[in-house]
């Protein structure tokens, strides 16, 4: 690629060409990615590469091997997209908590189910089963993203609503590293409740990870609910600086 994203230090934007791009999207290991899952990447990845421009930095805090949870804002159904490549310039294939409703469209099924993500039926209790798949897949080494806020931002301004206390609760209770990444630029390319991409005029993505969120002072061998709010609570913080970075902006009070 000329340039590892994976070794460059926090002070280093890297603005991918539409070649690095594409490189990184076969760079995509095939015995991970499931057959569907990877089919849909092999498809929408180029149209993503070719209508944006891609400038990534932090990706060195994202570990090679083990288990480790990634948090980010959302503002876009191409959120998914661009943080796949957050993960392939980490070296990692990430398994994603998503909404249970995908599972019941006939080719999303089959993408989600191949790619191993994790439902989550909200407003029931099998919310349980979407925590113990995001344990067990931590727990086997995996790289799992989650998007904290449950859905779109409901904030007008772009900024990250209040997180869902589920992130800190799996944080704590597994002890993997959380990664915050702030991402900004999909809702300009995709906007919510829009159904086809604005490539023109060319617009940029960027995705910025900062280290780890020290949780260590809340964590135990029976973390508390208080404790799982608080964990929420700083890890949306870490996103929220990471997105004033990238803004050049104060965020709004909390």
């Amino acid at each position: 690629m000329g340039v590892d994203i994976s070794t460059t230090d926090d002070s280093t934007d890297i603005v991918l060409t539409r070649a690095q791009a594409l490189r990184l999207g076969r760079r995509f290991p095939r015995r991970e990615r499931g057959r569907w899952f990877g089919l849909a990447i092999d498809l929408i990845w180029p149209l993503l590469v070719l209508g944006t421009r891609m400038r990534i930095r932090g990706a060195q805090h994202l570990p090679e091997r083990g288990g480790v949870l990634i948090a980010s804002n959302h503002l876009s159904f191409a959120d998914p997209v661009t943080m796949t490549l957050f993960c392939l310039s980490g070296r990692r294939v990430p398994r994603y908590l998503a909404k249970a409703e995908l599972w019941e469209a006939p080719v999303l099924r089959a993408v989600m189910t191949s790619g191993r993500h994790i439902p989550v039926h909200r407003g029931t209790a099998s919310v349980r089963d979407a925590y113990l798949g995001a344990v067990t897949a931590l727990g086997a080494g995996e790289c799992v993203v989650i998007f904290p806020e449950g859905g779109f931002s409901t904030r007008d301004d772009g900024w990250p609503s209040k997180g869902k206390p589920g992130i800190g609760k799996i944080a704590l209770d597994t002890g993997v590293p959380v990664i915050p990444v702030a991402n900004w630029g999909t809702h300009e390319v995709l906007p919510a409740g829009r159904k086809l991409p604005r490539f023109v005029p060319r617009r940029t993505v960027n995705l910025v990870a900062g280290p780890p969120v020290d949780l260590s002072d809340l964590a135990g061998s029976s973390p508390s609910a208080t404790d799982a709010a608080r964990a929420t609570r700083r890890i949306m913080a870490a996103v929220t600086d990471l997105l004033a970075e990238v803004r050049v902006e104060d965020p709004p009070a909390a």
